[in-house]
């Protein structure tokens, strides 16, 4: 897939996929019609959510926020690729459904990405409960990433920002897990480097039974991307799959 669409300068395009996440979307949606950074558009794609999704998504009065829907429900990694060939703007964002953005998340990574002449770049996260509350826990991005630094430390998916202007357009292989790690594994390759913000400027929700917190189906489906995707040597896909068993079982 292309996508030939004139970058429009400063705006950030962010992309967010939903399914059945009526509880928490609004609170996601508030958290970027609070940003001091007003130049952007949120593209919300449904995926055939059965709960009030649609409903709330429309009540909102905004003609920044572009509400998608699917026809079918094909997954996470689908969904943000019909947000990303609808996209115009400079910048892509990134943030999921259930997560929420500091109010000047838009406005300090942009600063940091144009006065360093950073492509990509992602930000500390700091862990919330189901109720918005801290747990306490911040997850800290790295400095500067490399290919083999990403492989080890991947960004969290909701702190992501990168040029599309000049970095072109990726779109995300049809794998139900770890998307989003294929998708900066593809961006770095053209960008060198992911350099982090090191301030805690997204709020990650922590919910139980969530994709994310089945951490064995998360350690199968980073194997996929070491050997199938990424075709790395065996070597080093064990070496790094140990990494992520230890990294997994120190949290």
């Amino acid at each position: 897939m292309q996508n030939n669409k004139v970058k429009i300068d400063g705006k950030v395009s962010i992309i967010t996929p939903t399914y059945n996440s009526e509880k928490f979307v609004l609170n996601t949606i508030h958290s970027v019609l609070n940003q001091t950074y007003t130049n952007w558009e949120m593209l919300i794609v449904d995926d055939c959510s059965t709960d009030r999704t649609v409903e709330l998504v429309n009540g909102l009065n905004e003609p920044r926020i572009k509400l998608i829907l699917q026809e079918n429900n094909c997954g996470a990694a689908m969904a943000r690729n019909r947000a990303i060939e609808e996209a115009d703007g400079e910048f892509f964002a990134f943030l999921d459904s259930d997560d929420s953005w500091r109010i000047d998340k838009l406005e300090k990574q942009i600063h940091f990405m144009r006065e360093n002449n950073y492509d990509f770049t992602s930000t500390h996260y700091e862990h919330v409960n189901e109720e918005g509350i801290s747990t306490g826990t911040i997850t800290k991005a790295r400095e500067r990433l490399d290919y083999n630094g990403l492989l080890k430390y991947c960004p969290g998916n909701s702190t992501v920002i990168y040029n599309a202007k000049n970095l072109g357009v990726f779109f995300i292989p049809d794998i139900k897990r770890r998307n989003d790690f294929v998708m900066w594994l593809q961006v770095i390759k053209k960008a060198k480097y992911n350099y982090g913000l090191l301030e805690p400027l997204t709020y990650y929700q922590v919910r139980e039974g969530s994709l994310s917190s089945n951490k064995k189906t998360l350690i199968k489906y980073q194997w996929r991307v070491y050997r199938e995707i990424e075709k790395l040597s065996l070597v080093k896909s064990l070496y790094l799959l140990l990494h992520k068993i230890f990294s997994v079982v120190m949290k």
